[in-house]
């Protein structure tokens, strides 16, 4: 069905003419991924807000909230850290990963115990005894692990967000090119995005061979499909030296101190994103393109020749077309090609988006107009995601499909398009209402809540009152202000927005007079193109000085 999808839709295969292209400024660095030339991922980090997401901190308990079920830790920031219960128990639920054993290839016994709670001190951690255990741990044992003011070493998994501070874990992991260590964990495994049951069996076997100290975990990477033996023995090496690094600065550095930092966008960017699908890296920083053909060439001579320095007199988002694709694609209505569009609106508690037919009126064939124009949607809506950084809970109210056939096909489509999502998602089919739900990982602020802040005229309500509305509420202030003071004050200014003066003089000039008439004062008008369309100020024209109902 998907084949079939694609075909409607005319996507290609996103194996070829892959591009990433990379802007460092002195300000901000951006990364935009080029599938056809087409944008599908965009990243931007700031020098003055570098994301924290991955870094690791030795913090102090500062409080226990039995009720939230969560304590709060000091780790240096503004705000404290939120560290759950459950993200303070080592991870024993079911990660995405296919367990395995490095001794006997089947699934582990042993259960969870207060041993295994990873301590400030990792080389008092008993690992040497595999007995069963007497107590195991529950959200209960908590508090009396991790009382107040003691040391916990956590690791940010959400960043600040809002007024929120960051959520933590003490769940420590280091992500590498090939693999994921854990060093607090027993637990190996394999990402279940590598499906080939051969290619899983040959990674069962190279993760049992690795050199690794006991009680530390691995995890391969989807990236780590196809790649030989030498490739995660190489990576291993680098992750567990950087452990080593964090392990000294535990002993030697008191809380609340960073011990390790989350990589650049530069550095998280070969990482992460540079796979076999990309056949050319381009970047407009000397020292930039520098250092990633460096980093590069540590894994694959081979693969620097794809690194480029741009020397262009355009900039380089504007040369490869970026720039416009990003203008287009963040405003709140965004159109498709088959002539529907999507309204995209975020809110605080979740992510509304709409689509309509807009001029894709289509032929005879209703049913299958509105199929087309759904089936763009789905593929717009998770690229839309991946875009923005869209998090939390997402509702797209697609049109309305009388076929089921036509509801999976959508659905289908919009699940494998989000296989492709770095973020952990999760999605319901289509309900009987013609909605369908979803959730996304929010590790950190939409890049629209990054970028923007709310207007400072309409305070991010994005409307404002008629003239005809402020107008009567002018009238109604001016009755109570001349009833006040009729008796001492005579001669009244009115100061407001040129707009809203205009009303008044075209259309409300007659109920101005009566007022005037009534409290047997006199009225005069100023406009003030600085002020706000819904302000206006009355004063004592003799005095200056304001008047209040």
């Amino acid at each position: 069905m998907i084949e079939k999808v694609r075909k409607i839709l005319g996507l290609r295969s996103r194996k070829t003419g892959n591009k990433l292209i990379l802007s460092v400024e002195k300000l901000e660095s951006r990364v935009a991924l080029l599938e056809n030339g087409r944008l599908e991922e965009y990243s931007v980090e700031r020098k003055s807000s570098r994301n924290i997401v991955g870094s690791i901190y030795k913090g102090k308990v500062k409080n226990i909230e039995m009720g939230l079920k969560a304590m709060f830790v000091d780790i240096g920031f503004e705000k404290n850290a939120f560290l759950h219960f459950w993200d303070a128990i080592p991870a024993a639920l079911d990660s995405g990963i296919e367990e395995i054993d490095r001794r006997t290839n089947k699934r582990p016994r042993k259960r969870i115990t207060v041993k295994d709670i990873p301590s400030i001190y990792p080389e008092e951690i008993d690992r040497r005894t595999n007995k069963r255990p007497r107590k195991r741990i529950t959200v209960k044992d908590i508090p009396s692990i991790y009382p107040v003011g003691s040391d916990v070493i956590v690791q940010v998994t959400k960043g600040p967000i809002g007024t929120k501070g960051p959520r933590v874990t003490t769940n420590l992991s280091f992500a590498g090119r090939y693999l994921v260590l854990m060093p607090f964990s027993d637990r190996s495994g394999i990402s279940r995005k590598i499906e080939n049951p051969k290619e899983r069996e040959r990674l069962r076997k190279v993760v049992r061979e690795l050199d690794m100290p006991e009680g530390v975990g691995v995890i391969i990477r989807t990236v780590g499909e196809g790649q030989r033996a030498r490739y995660f023995v190489r990576d291993l090496r680098f992750l567990l030296d950087q452990w080593a690094k964090v392990e000294q600065a535990i002993r030697e550095n008191p809380a609340p101190c960073r011990l390790f930092e989350e990589p650049d966008l530069v550095e998280r960017t070969v990482r992460d994103f540079l796979t076999e699908e990309i056949e050319e890296v381009v970047c407009d920083d000397r020292a930039s393109t520098e250092r990633m053909s460096e980093m590069i060439g540590q894994i694959s001579r081979r693969a620097r020749n794809r690194v480029h320095f741009y020397d262009g007199a355009a900039p380089i988002f504007e040369t490869y077309g970026v720039q416009k694709q990003i203008d287009d694609a963040f405003h709140r209505q965004v159109w498709l090609k088959c002539g529907g569009y999507i309204v995209i609106d975020e809110t605080e508690a979740l992510v509304a988006i709409d689509v309509n037919t807009g001029r894709n009126k289509g032929g005879r064939d209703v049913e299958k107009t509105i199929l087309q124009t759904n089936l763009e949607a789905a593929d717009e809506i998770a690229r839309q995601l991946r875009l923005r950084n869209i998090g939390g809970l997402i509702i797209s109210d697609f049109i309305d499909m009388k076929s089921r056939k036509d509801q999976q096909a959508v659905y289908s489509l919009m699940k494998e398009r989000l296989n492709r999502d770095k973020a952990r998602t999760h999605v319901l089919p289509i309900s009987q209402l013609g909605l369908m739900e979803m959730t996304r990982q929010r590790a950190q602020e939409s890049l629209s809540e990054s970028i923007y802040q709310n207007c400072p005229y309409c305070g991010g309500r994005g409307v404002v009152k008629t003239s005809m509305t402020t107008s009567v509420e002018l009238h109604r202030t001016l009755n109570t202000v001349m009833r006040k003071y009729q008796d001492s004050i005579h001669e009244f200014r009115v100061i407001l927005n040129p707009d809203v003066l205009k009303r008044l003089k075209e259309e409300d000039e007659e109920l101005l007079v009566e007022l005037e008439r009534r409290y047997a004062g006199r009225l005069m008008f100023r406009g003030d193109p600085t002020f706000h369309h819904e302000k206006f100020l009355i004063t004592d024209a003799n005095t200056g000085s304001e008047l209040k109902p």
